[in-house]
């Protein structure tokens, strides 16, 4: 039957290949179909009995017969923030086409207008654009990933500040293992068809608290430093203003920064223990393994 056959978009990157490699290691089915631009970087999971299928939401026409026979699907969102609207778009249209009947996409927390994150107005135009196309769907809202907090972590162990622009903002950062296991058990059982699930870690930290918790793992006393947007994105460019890339991506980090000072991150659940049956990994348990004491 065609709802046996489930599938994953973007089987290649990290969130679909961890998600495929909860489902293989299940040994619960072989029908596991694995769609990505890169096949080769998937090859070793074909030997644990995934087939693999070439697809790019590019080229939609190829989608859908990468998609034949499929009927629940984890739809990933693609990274290009540029093309995102309409290559979703495309690929939820392909998926209509082939005759997926349940969508299980990858969103974020309060995707919802007026979040100004600059990912959020293509997460919540898929999440339209599903809720329109008739087939069930669920969208997991995923908190901001915990693994990102690495680097900010060790930047901030390295200077003895924190700076941030989240305000008194606080965020539930998630694992990606954590968020991946979520999809993964959702795709296998099926169910909560026509549902919105915010995908969080145990806890939500203020930046305050992240700077005391990076101080008990680094071994050092670290400030929390909140700055205006424009100061915070000045600081990451440097006195020079940056080039293009270099100011489009703080203007990026920035924006994540004023979504959870104006509350959009905020959300705080059990949907990872709920969903799965074991508790979500805590911040201190994501970053601590990967972080160096101060010199």
């Amino acid at each position: 039957m065609a709802d046996t056959v489930i599938a994953i978009t973007g089987a290649s990157g990290q969130l679909g290949r961890r998600a495929a490699e909860h489902i293989l290691s299940s040994g619960g089915r072989s029908s596991l179909i694995l769609i990505t631009r890169s096949p080769d970087k998937v090859a070793d999971l074909a030997k644990r009995g995934a087939e693999i299928r070439p697809g790019d939401f590019a080229h939609p026409a190829a989608l859908t017969k990468a998609l034949g026979g499929v009927g629940r699907l984890i739809l990933i969102s693609n990274t290009d923030l540029s093309k995102r609207n309409a290559e979703h778009g495309a690929a939820v249209e392909a998926a209509w086409a082939a005759g997926v009947r349940h969508v299980i996409y990858t969103s974020i927390v309060g995707a919802d207008p007026p979040n100004p994150s600059v990912v959020a107005p293509g997460h919540y135009f898929t999440e339209q654009a599903i809720r329109k196309s008739g087939m069930a769907w669920t969208f997991l809202r995923n908190s901001l990933y915990a693994d990102y907090q690495v680097p900010e972590a060790t930047r901030a162990i390295e200077s003895g500040k924190l700076v941030h622009n989240r305000g008194e903002g606080r965020a539930a950062y998630v694992a990606r293992e954590d968020c991946a296991l979520v999809a993964a058990t959702i795709l296998l059982q099926g169910g909560h068809e026509n549902t919105t699930l915010d995908v969080t870690g145990p806890d939500a930290w203020s930046a305050p608290e992240l700077a005391a918790l990076y101080s008990e793992l680094g071994g050092r006393k670290i400030e929390s430093v909140s700055l205006d947007d424009t100061a915070f994105i000045a600081g990451i460019v440097g006195a020079g203003g940056g080039d293009d890339h270099a100011r489009y991506g703080a203007e990026l980090v920035a924006s994540f920064g004023r979504a959870i000072r104006e509350g959009y991150l905020s959300s705080c659940t059990d949907v990872v223990e709920k969903v799965t049956g074991r508790p979500a990994k805590t911040l201190r348990e994501v970053v601590a393994p990967k972080l160096k004491p101060a010199k």
